[in-house]
């Protein structure tokens, strides 16, 4: 009876956890376990700039070895190519109704931002940039909106607006580029215009 340790599939295992460092598995587990996304590109608040994200480089360079691991914990991971964004997804078919209250507490959010921006005349390719994205006096009609007040409450955002962009920005959906104003990420402005293509079919 051979030795599996010496199998060639178990020596490319081997291999593939080798060119990985440890502390780099570590962290893209921790993201995924907070319901973040790894996007390609996040935020520097240090130099106000957009910075290639390391730990989107070690699961692109290293695709179909953290698929294997992934699958093995019970979940798939899902890579995006068109919104450089990489995310988890449970494997079985029932996902959890704690699941499915985020997924619906994000689209909620992203709706209503993106409802409130095309009104305000812009284009939404604009909630993706730096240099755009939402600004003091947005924050202020939103806010001051009765009707997006009450959508937020229904979905459990009880602080309002600045507890719902703290909900985006705490999974990489939206980034904060000032005290006033904010943007979203690759991931966030994918999932949006996402949710405008179904209701626009709908």
């Amino acid at each position: 009876m051979s030795d599996f340790t010496n199998t060639p599939d178990a020596r490319d295992a081997s291999n593939s956890f080798e060119q990985i460092l440890p502390a780099h598995s570590a962290a893209i587990y921790r993201e995924f376990q907070t319901g973040r996304i790894i996007v390609r590109d996040i935020w520097d608040s240090n130099r106000s700039e957009l910075r290639a994200n390391p730990l989107y480089n070690v699961l692109y360079n290293h695709l179909s070895h953290f698929r294997i691991l992934y699958e093995h914990l019970g979940s798939e991971l899902v890579f995006n190519e068109i919104g450089a964004f990489f995310f988890l997804k449970e494997s079985s078919d029932d996902e959890s109704e704690e699941h499915d209250e985020n997924a619906f507490r994000v689209q909620v959010v992203l709706l209503l931002i993106g409802r409130y921006f095309a009104r305000s005349g812009r284009d939404l390719d604009y909630l993706g940039r730096p240099d755009a994205g939402l600004n003091e006096q947005d924050f202020s009609a939103m806010a001051g909106d009765d009707e997006y007040q009450d959508i937020l409450r229904a979905a459990r955002f009880e602080k309002g607006l600045s507890e719902a962009l703290d909900y985006l920005d705490k999974r990489n959906l939206l980034f904060r580029s000032g005290a006033g104003r904010c943007f979203l990420s690759s991931g966030g402005l994918y999932f949006l215009q996402e949710l405008v293509r179904e209701y626009e079919q709908g």
